[in-house]
């Protein structure tokens, strides 16, 4: 054999073990979050929705559904882990450069990591989560035979019908919005166009809906914060607050056992019982904070309300360097890139440390824009409860989450928190090379959250010395309304 052709035998065999190499590493990968997101969904799942008591066939078919939901789920929380694993990536190689042990964590893994994410992701919104909604709600064609496959049969054509509504719905969006030929005659590839532009304003309400929910999420992480930590006190004497709390509660208990009103007063039992309640719960969450040690009370509330703040500071000084880069230079709009090149410059300026930064801020806002999602009124009702969640909701909560976290690559990058290019169809979203929607999008985050920030903070500021100066227990001034007609 030629030396030319022992070269290129030897290139072809390097580069199968590298595709089975990758093809290893993300299977791994995967199972692990798959069994992750197992665990997860049998913590908040319904028990009696899975047993074989009642109908044997719905239990299957519930359990079917349970398992596309916690693929979805995996997928979702691997689109959270891809950005920061891709920039994590990036700093290991630049500070390992010639290390063996790393040889595997390259351009090609984090490109065909985010392909796959894509990829699935697209899968699970448009074909596994409404299969499985219309799979538990199905029945059966009338007349026909009653089983699992009927239920596969029914929820196949309603899916079919579905998919037809919807791909035509984006055909006509499209060929409004482009309003030529070659627009329309791209829609008929429907892998190269038709998936990405459906998947493209699919991303865009999640990015939308980060946008609303994270300035949101950021003000109710405060008050969370609050009522889990022990807050300091100014000018407060515990010992006799909480002295004058059980004298309060041990009195009205007596008012409440002896059960008898005095001649000139009519006991209500009921709301004595309300009433001693609330002297509880009030004298209970001063023992708390009586036992709490000084550390404790004096420190961990600031230290993470001091956190919080700095994160939220810190997001804000950064998407407002952002607008400043639009207005000044065209390459600071998010772009997509074919080839992800690791391991050459870091995508900060700080370098290891500014990406560790851009890898906790990508965390915190993730987290930020789950706690407003379910917060906020309209999805308050999503939230799963412990062992007593109903398939519906999990499916609900499964495409939620999947559409929040598909866009945060795409929402981190808008905003300018990383330097990192999308990779893959990522970055082939159409609304991304739009100057308007991108600084639009950037004032709105940095306007929403400093408001609610400012807010917040005074807000908190000024409650704490009003109750601190005892301001508080002062009465209002009552004020006499004139009666109408009457002159004054």
């Amino acid at each position: 054999m030629a030396p030319a052709e022992q070269d290129a035998l030897a290139a072809r065999e390097q580069l199968f073990h590298e595709r089975v190499r990758e093809c290893i590493i993300c299977a791994l990968l995967f199972a692990s979050l798959y069994i992750l997101c197992h665990f997860i969904i049998t913590h908040f799942k319904k028990h009696t929705d899975f047993t074989a008591v009642h109908d044997d066939e719905d239990a299957a078919v519930n359990r079917i559904a349970l398992g596309l939901c916690t693929f979805t789920l995996a997928v979702a929380l691997g689109a959270v882990l891809l950005l920061p694993f891709s920039i994590i990536s990036n700093e290991v190689l630049l500070s390992f450069p010639q290390n063996y042990y790393i040889q595997w964590l390259n351009g090609s893994l984090i490109h065909g990591l985010w392909n796959l994410v894509f990829l699935f992701s697209n899968l699970s919104l448009v074909f596994l989560m409404p299969f499985a909604y219309f799979f538990t709600e199905s029945e059966g064609f009338a007349g026909s035979k009653k089983g699992i496959m009927a239920r596969v049969y029914e929820t196949s054509v309603v899916l079919l019908l579905l998919t037809l509504l919807v791909l035509g719905m984006v055909w006509v969006a499209s060929a409004i919005v482009g309003n030529d030929a070659a627009s329309r005659q791209s829609l008929y590839d429907l892998w190269e166009y038709y998936l990405p532009y459906l998947y493209s304003c699919i991303s865009l309400f999640g990015v939308l809906l980060l946008l609303l929910c994270t300035p949101f999420g950021l003000s109710t992480m405060f008050t969370v914060t609050g009522k889990l930590l022990v807050k300091p006190r100014l000018l407060e004497d515990l010992d006799e607050q909480l002295s004058c709390t059980r004298l309060e509660e041990a009195a009205v208990s007596r008012r409440i056992s002896s059960g008898k009103a005095s001649c000139w007063l009519n006991l209500n039992v009921e709301l004595l019982r309300e009433q001693f309640f609330t002297i509880r719960s009030k004298r209970r969450k001063l023992e708390l904070r009586h036992r709490a040690s000084p550390w404790q009370r004096n420190l961990g509330y600031p230290l993470a309300m001091l956190g919080l703040l700095a994160l939220t500071g810190i997001s804000v000084l950064i998407v407002c360097f952002h607008v400043l880069e639009l207005l000044l230079d065209d390459a600071a709009m998010p772009r997509g890139i074919q080839d992800a090149s690791l391991g050459q410059v870091s995508f900060s300026i700080f370098g290891s440390f500014g990406a560790a930064l851009q890898v906790v801020l990508i965390f915190y806002l993730m987290v930020s824009s789950v706690v407003g999602f379910y917060s906020s009124p309209l999805f308050t009702r999503l939230l799963p409860e412990r062992q007593d969640t109903p398939l519906t909701k999990i499916i609900g909560n499964c495409v939620s989450l999947l559409v929040l976290s598909s866009a945060l690559p795409v929402f981190s990058r808008t905003l300018g928190i990383t330097r990192f290019d999308l990779l893959g169809d990522f970055g082939r979203f159409n609304w991304l090379g739009n100057f308007y929607i991108v600084f639009l999008y950037n004032m709105g985050f940095a306007g929403l959250t400093t408001l609610c920030l400012v807010k917040k903070v005074s807000w908190a500021v000024q409650a704490e010395l009003i109750r601190a100066f005892g301001l508080h227990k002062l009465p209002l001034p009552v004020t006499r309304s004139r009666p109408p007609g009457k002159p004054g």
